[in-house]
């Protein structure tokens, strides 16, 4: 089929097939690939971006997140669970003897708390979950940020919370991601955690994220973090070379799981 006479479900067809393999798509490559204006293309992800298939952004457009998992922060453990096992493997190396962590709710944190190194660490939390697996470990010195626990998200994210962090200076903060993005960063579905998570981004030492492969490229409603303040991203070992090299050109350094 000659792309100059492709029809305009095609060529959406086409452009939403490139955005779910690849996460993004540029609208200048994009133009080139189908023979058409770049104005065209455009159009096409305005068409697309208002009927909920992507999400517009300067140049082009990236995949929208799939948006928080059902269930509870143990049974999103229990999904994909080898991959994350895995990634919190990996993740675990970052954790120095007597540092002082932070893991916010999310199912790859949730496997971070059972990677732990048996060596003296200090364990921030706000979700319930997380604590209570490190409950046993008697190398962890474990401290509950509280407040209501929104049951949606597994933790406390709350007034209660980002006033109980006004205490804290974490080594290390293990972000619980939504999406992950070269231009959008790292972002989150729920306004309040996002805004929880910033907070403590900013307050941490360091700061890190396990991405499944889902969540590379995809992008949820609110704003975290950007890449270039992302310190650590621990990616699967299938990860692409060039997703994995365009993360470590924006400065964060990148960890395959594996590896």
């Amino acid at each position: 089929m000659k792309t100059e006479s492709l029809l305009l479900p095609e060529r959406h067809a086409l452009i939403l097939k490139q955005l779910n393999a690849e996460g993004r798509v540029l609208a200048a490559a994009l133009a080139r690939e189908l023979n058409v204006t770049e104005d065209t293309i455009r159009r096409d992800l305005r068409d697309l971006a208002a009927a909920g298939l992507c999400q517009k952004v300067y140049g082009g457009a990236v995949r929208i997140s799939p948006g928080p998992e059902s269930g509870t922060l143990v049974q999103r453990m229990e999904r994909q669970q080898d991959d994350k096992s895995r990634l919190a493997a990996a993740a675990a190396t970052l954790v120095a003897p007597g540092s002082t962590i932070f893991l916010d709710a999310g199912s790859s944190n949730l496997a971070v708390a059972e990677a732990l190194p048996v060596a003296p660490v200090t364990v921030l939390t706000n979700a319930p979950s997380i604590a209570a697996r490190l409950l046993d470990k008697p190398h962890v010195d474990l401290i509950m940020i509280g407040g209501r626990i929104k049951q949606s998200l597994g933790g406390s994210v709350g007034a209660t919370a980002l006033r109980e962090l006004q205490l804290i200076r974490p080594d290390l903060y293990f972000i619980g991601a939504c999406g992950v993005d070269m231009q959008a960063g790292v972002t989150a579905v729920d306004y309040e955690e996002a805004e929880f998570k910033r907070r403590l981004a900013s307050q941490s030492k360091a700061t890190a994220v396990l991405a499944t492969t889902g969540k590379i490229g995809a992008v949820a409603s609110y704003s975290v973090l950007p890449i270039s303040q992302l310190t650590h991203l621990i990616v699967e070992a299938a990860t692409s070379a060039d997703v994995a090299e365009a993360y470590a050109a924006a400065g964060t350094r990148l960890l395959r799981a594996g590896a």
